[in-house]
């Protein structure tokens, strides 16, 4: 399996993103952003701590955000479909 290189988010897009997983859930906010859970987990905790910042070493545009969050989907549904064909390798063995 190959490992997603470590993404930089902004202040901002932490503080929205602790926001929205305050409204809609950890799990489900982590879902629709592109996160891992536990990655959202922490910076919720961060942000009640008063401890949540964001890389301040360059700045983010919303497309480069959305071009990251695209990337990340586009990784996880390759390796769902890897895993669907191996599945698929597997079962065809046993319809024979």
């Amino acid at each position: 399996m190959k490992k997603i290189p470590k993404q930089e988010y902004t202040a901002e897009f932490k503080e929205q993103a602790v926001k929205h997983a305050k409204v809609v859930g950890i799990v489900g906010a982590a879902k629709e952003l592109g996160l891992v859970e536990q990655t959202l987990r922490n910076w919720v905790k961060a942000a009640e701590a008063g401890k949540l910042v964001g890389a301040v070493t360059k700045l983010v545009t919303s497309e480069q955000m959305e071009l990251s969050r695209l990337r990340a989907e586009n990784t996880r549904l390759k390796m769902h479909v890897e895993i669907l064909k191996k599945a698929t390798a597997y079962f065809a063995k046993d319809a024979l």
